[in-house]
């Protein structure tokens, strides 16, 4: 009898460790904005050039092409994994009543934080379009909670992750054949028209819950294999009249997490180093593990950096050893190392003023 006692203990501590008992995620949802480096379907409906619901993207990814614009997870997939979360947070497009109370991706690849930021590549949703999106999610979460205080309560906890900005450069600024704010607005003017728009978005996320919001900066477009493609003489030497104008953006965005966060009551918003992170990496890609940074594993013309995947193309067989998967987007190794110092602050230029995992804490 005795035995059979221990035997059935054994049993039920085991159930019990193998179910993951005890590893709930360190906050209750995780909301995502953004564009084609966290898309993760919202796209494949759309008539749009911008779409990655097809081999080889996807390739290393469970279950295949997603919709992801990578060989395998994007950078809020493995931030989902470092949170805690058990599956990835499912795309707007496709997520059911009860599964939004885990967090919603609003993300669309091609928009921006201008309406007409990737107009030449068809349809996309816009940051404003996103952020009507969400609040649509957020009369759902008031039905399944019962009422609006609890949904505020519940909404306060969770983590919002928001990175836009970089199509309004690659596809309007420096784009003069579709676009004319090249020649509308300076660097310095073109970046405070986007913060001020940005600003009022991000205020409505607010008036509508958010209060942990992650903001990641722009990373350096003028490093990324279409650049180097087109406007670098030697395909290595990274483009400084993009950079530039990134860095002025990123400059003013940090700003915003003061000015949120000294104005807003209960408003915890960061600032991610997306731009730091990946000069890091390119200075010194042996340390991260990769070989390459200035081509993509899968793509057409010099630096595979004309044109993004070809659908069915044979891509590069290491690709763990490549920081960009295709022309614009990181391989799934670039992705979790910007996951990692996000979450986890490597430097002190990582995060400001704290790094997610903290945040998650507060």
């Amino acid at each position: 009898m005795v035995t059979m006692l221990l035997l059935v203990v054994v049993v039920v501590v085991v159930g019990f460790l193998s179910a993951g008992v005890g590893a709930a995620p360190q906050v209750p949802c995780y909301f995502i904005f953004g564009d084609s480096l966290v898309d993760n379907g919202n796209n494949n409906a759309l008539r749009s050039l911008a779409r990655a619901d097809y081999l080889p993207y996807g390739i290393d990814f469970p279950g295949g092409p997603s919709g992801r614009f990578s060989n395998g997870k994007t950078t809020v997939d493995a931030i989902a994994e470092l949170l805690g979360f058990d599956d990835y947070i499912p795309p707007y497009a496709s997520a059911s009543d009860d599964a939004i109370l885990k967090g919603v991706n609003y993300a669309s690849a091609a928009a921006g934080i201008r309406e007409e930021t990737g107009q030449q590549l068809g349809g996309r949703i816009s940051f404003s379009g996103q952020v009507q999106n969400y609040q649509t999610t957020v009369s759902q979460v008031v039905n399944l909670l019962g009422n609006e205080d609890q949904a505020a309560t519940y909404l306060s906890k969770c983590i919002y992750s928001i990175g836009l900005g970089s199509n309004d450069y690659l596809n309007n600024y420096f784009m003069p054949q579709f676009y004319s704010t090249g020649s509308q607005y300076t660097p310095d003017e073109y970046a405070d028209n986007l913060i001020q728009s940005y600003t009022e978005q991000l205020k409505t996320l607010y008036n509508y819950g958010a209060r942990k919001m992650v903001l990641f900066g722009i990373g350096q477009i003028g490093c990324s294999p279409n650049q180097l493609a087109q406007n670098s003489p030697d395909g290595t030497t990274c483009v400084e009249k993009i950079n530039s104008a990134n860095e002025i953006f990123n400059n003013k965005l940090k700003s915003l997490v003061d000015q949120f966060n000294n104005q807003l009551p209960d408003s915890r918003v960061i600032y991610i180093n997306s731009y730091g992170i990946f000069q890091d990496i390119i200075s010194n890609p042996s340390a991260y593990g990769f070989s390459v940074t200035n081509a993509g594993c899968c793509g057409v013309g010099r630096n595979n950096g004309q044109i993004t995947c070809l659908p069915m193309q044979t891509p590069c067989d290491n690709r763990r050893e490549y920081l960009f998967w295709d022309a614009f987007h990181p391989t799934e190794a670039g992705n979790v190392v910007v996951a990692q110092r996000a979450y986890n602050a490597q430097s002190a230029s990582d995060a400001y003023p704290i790094d997610i995992n903290h945040l998650a804490q507060i």
